[in-house]
């Protein structure tokens, strides 16, 4: 058995500690089920005084030059890259994905990491002509942004790495101070990571991790008048509840959550194309991820050749060991989840759709991906029921409108998939798909360090990425020189 022992501890600080009532809970491994590690519970009153400590290392790192920080946090994406193997490993071993995309999600880290950094250097105001505005001829007037405060992160277990670089690096580059909310379920890589990033330099106080139940922390995280930024990625339900809290403060708030998304194959399309895309896109990270493309809409004429295609291709997936550098595909990350998406495989039976491939819980967290027929455009899975998990159930539909329209037909809003050879018919459809991203001739699960990334609906609020997350980290003020020329 693989053990990562002494990792789990809360970093308050630049300490790591346990729990005040040193209760803990046990991180699993999802692929044999074994203990790998232990992590705190921890109290309100730990996380209380995270704030607390997080709020004296504003006032430091907000008076930190800039070059200073940018030193720092390059010196962190070089560690990082030094510690790839360790890092993916402990990755792998907590969540379950295969190992070459723990690795992979490491070097997303050490690219974010990098990019906010240089980006932190050119965050320019601006220099207004007021002698446009009559009467104030002799002012001068500029801006400048300024870090906001204090963020609390909220963040699940599915791409750990990933989306603390989307968080943390803008919020650290821009001089503001953090507290991290890992997932229950894979906490240890972004401890480690803390680790890492204070042995680069930022300051104990600065940087602070709170493991533990989301109920708890994740309650005060979102409703402290100690936190001026909440930014939260998971479920819509919680990400709801995160809001409502976080308006009681005003705080300013970043929600990344759920999606349903379709993903369009139109006749004229290349259909072997269209395959390997919805099979990467439906069982990268073993089925969990939010933009992945849930709904394989097909047009009518081509639904057998594309569902006969679609098997034949995750046939080919291996099943089994992430730690194997063979294995395509692993656990999900909890026994809870693989129930959960069998209950829905059943459920979306119960409503009428027929198995067409996989179906089976295997051993462990273990599910073998699914593909489902004669799901019909008003089943639940056809619209809002999000199945986390490598399920694709085929809908189809017998022209463009109709295409539109059932893939508009959810509360989500996240991302989506075009594939037509026809460049009008892609940006038409493009146009008229509700979501915060589409992808032409690809899987939906695309996402550029630069993208501008978030959903409309129910699938979020606010965006993320290299190109806009810096500027959200800060705010402007303007400052004018009254009757100063001549």
């Amino acid at each position: 058995m693989k053990t990562i022992n002494g990792i789990g501890k809360l970093i308050i600080n630049g300490i790591a500690k346990n729990s005040r009532d040193n209760q803990f809970v046990d991180v699993l491994n999802p692929a044999t089920n074994e203990v790998i590690d232990r992590v705190p519970l921890a109290t309100k009153e730990d996380v209380e005084e995270a704030l607390d400590v997080a709020r004296k290392g504003f006032d430091i790192w907000s008076n930190t030059p800039t070059h200073e920080r940018y030193d720092i946090l390059v010196r962190f994406a070089e560690l990082l890259k030094e510690h790839k193997s360790e890092i993916a490993e402990i990755l792998t071993l907590e969540n379950g994905k295969p190992l070459e995309q723990s690795e992979a999600e490491v070097d997303t880290g050490v690219r974010l990491f990098k990019g906010f950094a240089e980006k932190s250097k050119s965050l320019y105001g601006i220099s207004a002509p007021l002698d446009a505005q009559p009467g104030l001829e002799k002012d001068i007037f500029f801006t400048r942004r300024e870090p906001i405060g204090v963020m609390g992160a909220i963040l699940p277990f599915n791409f750990p790495i990933d989306l603390f670089s989307h968080k943390v690096a803008p919020a650290l580059a821009a001089g503001n101070a953090v507290v991290i909310k890992p997932a229950t379920e894979a906490p240890l890589t972004l401890i480690r990571i803390t680790e890492l990033l204070h042995q680069a330099g930022v300051p104990g106080s600065v940087m602070q991790v709170v493991t533990g139940r989301g109920s708890l922390i994740g309650e005060v995280l979102a409703s402290s008048s100690k936190v001026d930024i909440v930014s939260m990625t998971g479920d819509t339900q919680t990400g709801i509840r995160v809001a409502q809290n976080a308006a009681k403060n005003l705080s300013r708030t970043f929600l990344e959550l759920g999606g349903n998304d379709a993903l369009i194959v139109f006749d004229d399309a290349d259909i072997d194309v269209a395959v390997e895309h919805a099979a990467f896109g439906r069982t990268w990270a073993n089925g969990q991820c939010c933009c992945a493309n849930k709904r394989m809409i097909i047009q009518k004429n081509i639904v057998d050749d594309f569902t006969h295609k679609l098997i034949k291709k995750l046939q080919e997936y291996k099943l089994g060991n992430p730690m194997d550098r063979s294995t395509k595909m692993g656990p999900l990350i909890s026994q809870k989840a693989a129930n959960t998406v069998k209950e829905q495989i059943d459920y979306t039976v119960n409503q009428g759709a027929r198995v067409l491939y996989g179906g089976e819980r295997l051993d462990n967290c273990f599910l073998v991906p699914t593909v489902l027929g004669d799901v019909t455009k008003d089943m639940d899975v056809a619209r809002d029921l999000e199945i986390f998990g490598p399920v694709l159930p085929i809908i189809e539909f017998s022209n463009d409108l109709e295409a539109i329209n059932v893939a508009n037909n959810s509360i989500y809003g996240l991302s989506g998939s075009v594939f037509t050879k026809d460049i009008s018919r892609a940006l038409n459809t493009s146009y008229k798909m509700k979501t915060g991203q589409v992808a032409i001739n690809g899987t939906g699960l695309y996402r550029p360090d630069a993208a501008q990334f978030g959903g409309y609906k129910q699938s979020g609020l606010g965006r993320e990425g290299l190109s806009i997350t810096l500027e959200e980290m800060t705010q402007v003020k303007n400052i004018a020189i009254r009757d100063v020329l001549k």
